[in-house]
């Protein structure tokens, strides 16, 4: 269901594209397939992949059905930790290192499946490091790292580590078509992704992206969910958007930059900041072309932000920024798009939903950016 659009505005300049992605696997599992997470299940949706495959393949076709063109896989929390602490009746003792490819097989097949239709894609989800702690931190960027530790060095090889997973699992990548590091809250996990993108074999990496796969789609997103413009970690919009694509982090640079697990009321000012931020950098030769934005904002309605230690959504003091009439979710990101797509350079867009988003939102959503 993508659509290529010609605006007044841009005129002259070559259509660009926008594809839906899907909303949010894990909550929309618990709130309409009834699934329950806790601490007993710390690779969170891909626990399913042990327990209940049929299930999972339900929940992502049902946002394929709603007009999803980009399928994510169930892997957002996949660690070797996390397989190793996993304890289930086939599995009591933890899933090993060697049993831990077939699920990731799984993971894709089953939103290969999804996607199925002309099209559709497949999007390989890698959160970070803090999705993988227990509880999660990804919201706060606060990491079990020692400060005498190299810490852009230590998320380095625990990213490539995680990512070999797929690689060492035969043809897995086929049927790949972007891999997405997603809700990124640190700088310097930012640039170990960087670093991950341009390393070489003498790292001891089997990089599959230039190896082989180096045709794939990379994606990066950073998130902002506190009350300024500003990462978990203080990151600014501007370093953010230097780390993910500037030439001085690397020559491989992502095709994507973006924005997740974020307040939709949010979106406006934030993009505005992301646009500036490109712009300089093209300017400066820091980078030679404009990448894609991609944008999934959570559907969150009075500004709840998720508390890791309670696993309950909790209203935050300012609540909701949305506007007196009460735009719904779905208006208020087409509005963002719009702007973007007429004012910027971005070369295309991928645009769905995060955390509380609904295959009906998704629904609703692609119907708005038509309109």
């Amino acid at each position: 269901m993508s659509i290529r659009f010609q605006t007044p505005t841009m005129e002259g300049r070559k259509p660009r594209t926008i594809k839906f992605l899907d909303g949010g696997l894990g909550t929309t599992l618990e709130t309409i397939h009834g699934v329950k997470f806790s601490e007993s299940t710390p690779l969170w949706s891909s626990h399913l992949l042990l327990t209940d495959l049929q299930t999972l393949a339900d929940c992502q076709m049902s946002f394929a059905k709603a007009g999803a063109d980009v399928i994510t896989t169930a892997t957002y929390q996949v660690s070797i930790d996390g397989f190793k602490n996993t304890k289930t009746e086939n599995w009591p003792n933890g899933v090993p290192l060697p049993n831990i490819g077939h699920f990731l097989k799984d993971a894709v097949s089953i939103a290969r499946r999804a996607a199925g239709k002309v099209g559709g894609r497949v999007a390989l989800s890698l959160g970070p490091y803090g999705a993988t702690m227990i509880p999660s931190t990804e919201y706060t960027g606060h990491y079990d790292i020692e400060p005498s530790q190299d810490i852009v060095d230590k998320l380095f090889h625990w990213h490539s580590e995680r990512y070999n997973l797929y690689v060492q699992v035969p043809k897995l990548l086929f049927d790949v078509s972007y891999i997405a590091f997603e809700t990124i809250p640190r700088l310097d996990e930012i640039l170990a992704i960087r670093r991950f993108l341009n390393a070489d074999i003498s790292e001891g990496v089997t990089l599959g992206p230039r190896e082989f796969y180096h045709d794939i789609p990379v994606w990066i997103s950073v998130l902002f969910p506190g009350d300024d413009d500003k990462m978990p970690d203080g990151t600014s919009v501007e370093d953010a958007v230097a780390a993910m694509i500037s030439k001085e982090f690397g020559s491989k640079t992502p095709q994507f930059v973006g924005i997740n697990c974020t307040q939709v009321s949010k979106l406006k000012g934030l993009v505005r900041q992301f646009t500036k931020a490109v712009e300089k950098l093209v300017a400066t030769g820091a980078v030679e072309k404009w990448p894609g934005l991609v944008l999934y904002p959570d559907g969150t309605k009075e500004g709840e932000r998720y508390n890791t230690a309670t696993k309950e959504w909790e209203i935050s003091g300012e609540g909701s920024k949305e506007t007196a009439e009460d735009v719904s979710w779905e208006r208020q990101l087409a509005m963002v798009v719009k702007e973007a797509y007429d004012t910027g350079g971005w070369s295309s867009f991928l645009i769905g939903g995060c955390c509380r988003t609904t295959p009906e939102n998704i629904h609703r959503l692609t119907w708005a950016i038509r309109e």
